[in-house]
């Protein structure tokens, strides 16, 4: 035999009963149906932050770039095919300078001032009096040989310095 469900408040009257039972049941009833308070959905996405147009531009500049140098590259190696792969790596040109008569005029002028003062040099008098300095030496060792007599004096001059 199937029982029906008890309550486990006590039972007083069959009034209370039933009104409690009614409460119970709305009760329920608001608990079932309650609705959240908060808000669990994802934010709005705003599109302007979604697309970086700088990013796209950049990428947009670097694609270029690359398609060009993708170009040059492969008309370079269109015309290797086309000359069988042979390179010219012969050097047979002659070195050409843009300043070289510069140069040897500055050169040709220096030579001619060197020779200018080189003849300055050998036709001037010496400055340097030889016989004067001999004269002098003579002298000094004139005045060592005095002292050398008389080293009882040198001794007594040395003594009264220090």
């Amino acid at each position: 035999m199937h029982r029906a469900p008890q309550l486990t408040l006590p039972r007083g009257s069959k009034y209370l009963q039933c009104t409690w039972e009614k409460a119970y049941q709305d009760h329920r009833k608001k608990v079932r149906d309650a609705q959240p308070l908060v808000d669990t959905r994802a934010p709005l996405s705003l599109s302007h932050l979604h697309l970086n147009l700088k990013k796209l531009k950049l990428e947009e500049e670097r694609l270029s770039v690359i398609d060009r140098e993708n170009c040059l590259l492969l008309e370079k190696l269109s015309c290797i095919m086309r000359s069988r792969g042979q390179t010219d790596n012969r050097n047979d040109y002659a070195h050409r300078s843009l300043n070289r008569g510069n140069r040897e005029q500055d050169l040709h002028r220096m030579q001619r001032k060197n020779k200018i003062i080189l003849g300055r040099i050998t036709n001037s008098e010496p400055l340097y009096q030889t016989q004067k300095w001999q004269e002098d030496w003579a002298r000094t060792e004139k005045y060592w040989d005095t002292l050398m007599k008389y080293p009882g004096r040198w001794q007594t001059c040395k003594g009264k310095r220090n």
